[in-house]
């Protein structure tokens, strides 16, 4: 538009939007208008350059999307056509051949568009149009990319698109992010690597609140799988790179930006339940977008040394670094005795921990002292724990016995002369196992027994009463299959005991009574019932 500047546009603008408050003062007649001039205003902006300043017009019904959110969102999707359009056609791309008068066209284009873009992100705040936003907003995105540089190339809008992100981790609207993540996040390679580093990004400039963290790693744990190759990066929103060197076809980069966002988030401070959901899917989900996966090595050492559920729940990410990257945690097996107490029993991660634990202690080349110290401290504790956990500890018992089998004289210690036997039946036996020792090389276990199994043969439940008999049978089994034992639970026991055919009834010790509030007929053999007999006695 000759002879226009960029001040006079704001001047424009300002007179358009005061006349657009007071025509919403006077009713929803104005605002019926609004909405119908819409679509000529389009088409006026199309058909000449002299009619651009109805930008300003549709901008400030986008930017009143709280008072009007009908014609604010016919606006933004008219706003989109147009912007479109013209970054297709060249408008909004500096030249050096440009006339000053077009370049101050250009510049003033921008700056709506600036305005406009500002506007979709506010405008992800509300239920009610942040969907419409979010594809608007998205669509302008790839249009940016394919047409702002004037088709020498595909340049991503990042100030833009972080305005985007961050929006959407601020705003508490959360079928927004699910909806983001379905439809771009997790669909197109490219849009996850933009996001994660969106994300270090957005992470980077300051500490954000526990709901902020909660709504950043729920975007973040929304990708699963890891590609395996760089043949695998082959879905793009934008357009597919025609570079062979392209970041965008490496993936090692996008290892990178997933890297760096995981260790940004991590550097927030996360409360325990962030933590916990973190380390549950870091072998499978976080470790293998690390290229050096040796730096989560002091986030997995703090999270092993708090105690609890955190640290069983760490346990597998200090193993996979130790499997994959040989690195050593100092004392492992001396933690990991520590963990050994009565609520890791009652976890519901109890069956994770049998698992590990199955692995670690699994090796021939173990001393038997510390093996034993195992065995010992658990034989101890499924004193009292829960039926669930001990139909698990003594099937993992037997196969321990048969891969170390020097363990095997904690089975069965037979004393060596008369007088230990004398000693032993007149005045019993000391345990010498130490259970306030923190080093499992030192806990005596090997000189003890097992004779906390032995005492659960007389268990209530039937269950463990019959499992805890296979360490006083012959050992004819090779081993037993611990998967099959570790996800049992009350109700799981409680079903296979209803559900069991019984082939011979039950013997009944006890005579029903006929009468429980009244007194037995004379010259009968029926006895009072023992409610009678206690209000006599108390009478």
């Amino acid at each position: 538009m000759p002879g226009t500047t960029v001040d006079a546009g704001k001047r424009k603008r300002q007179e358009n939007g005061e006349q657009t408050k007071k025509r919403r003062k006077s009713g929803g007649a104005d605002e019926s208008e609004q909405l119908q001039q819409i679509p000529t205003l389009e088409a006026e902006i199309l058909e000449s350059r002299k009619n651009y300043n109805n930008i300003a017009t549709l901008i400030q019904y986008v930017e009143n999307w709280s008072e009007d959110p009908k014609t604010a969102r016919a606006a933004a999707e008219s706003l989109c056509r147009v912007f479109i359009q013209l970054l297709a056609l060249g408008k909004l791309v500096k030249k050096k051949e440009l006339s000053e008068k077009d370049a101050t066209l250009v510049s003033w284009l921008r700056g709506w568009l600036s305005d406009y873009e500002a506007a979709l992100v506010s405008m992800l705040e509300t239920k009610r149009l942040g969907s419409k936003a979010l594809i608007l907003a998205m669509s302008l995105v790839k249009a940016e990319a394919l047409h702002l540089k004037g088709g020498n190339g595909i340049s991503f809008p990042e100030a833009f698109f972080q305005d985007i992100i961050g929006a959407l981790f601020v705003t508490p609207i959360a079928q927004l992010r699910e909806e983001f993540s379905e439809s771009f996040f997790t669909e197109f390679d490219d849009i996850r690597f933009h996001t994660l580093h969106a994300t270090s990004v957005f992470l980077a400039n300051e500490t954000v609140s526990e709901d902020v963290r909660n709504n950043v790693l729920e975007l973040l744990l929304s990708v699963e799988d890891v590609p395996d190759s760089n043949e695998d990066l082959e879905d793009f929103f934008i357009a597919t790179p025609t570079k062979k060197k392209d970041d965008l076809l490496s993936l090692s980069k996008h290892k990178k930006q997933a890297e760096e966002a995981w260790l940004a988030f991590m550097r927030q401070g996360l409360s325990k339940d962030q933590r916990k959901k973190v380390l549950e899917v870091m072998e499978s989900s976080i470790a293998p977008w690390f290229t050096r996966p040796e730096q989560l090595m002091d986030f997995l050492t703090d999270c092993y040394n708090s105690g609890g559920s955190t640290s069983l729940l760490a346990l597998s990410g200090v193993y996979y670094l130790e499997r994959e990257r040989n690195l050593k945690y100092p004392d492992f097996y001396k933690k990991l005795y520590s963990l050994l107490d009565a609520d890791m029993l009652h976890s519901k991660h109890r069956s994770r921990f049998f698992r590990l634990l199955d692995t670690f202690l699994g090796s021939s080349h173990l001393p038997a002292v510390l093996v034993a110290s195992f065995m010992k401290r658990l034989a101890r504790l499924a004193l009292n724990a829960p039926p669930s956990a001990i139909v698990a500890i003594v099937p993992w018992f037997y196969n321990i016995f048969k891969k170390h089998p020097t363990t095997t004289f904690m089975m069965h210690r037979v004393p060596r002369t008369k007088e230990e036997k004398d000693l032993i039946e007149s005045e019993g036996v000391d345990d010498p196992f130490l259970p306030d020792e923190e080093d499992p090389m030192e806990t005596r276990a090997l000189d003890s027994c097992i004779w906390e199994i032995v005492q659960l043969q007389s268990h209530y439940h039937p269950n463990v009463a019959t499992i805890a008999k296979i360490v006083s049978e012959q050992f004819t089994k090779q081993a037993y299959n611990i998967e099959d034992f570790l996800d049992h639970s009350y109700g799981s026991l409680l079903d296979a005991e209803m559900t069991k055919t019984v082939k011979k009834a039950p013997v009944v010790e006890y005579v029903i009574p006929k009468r429980i509030f009244t007194k037995a007929e004379a010259g009968t053999e029926e006895k009072d019932s023992l409610l009678v007999n206690l209000w006599d006695f108390s009478s």
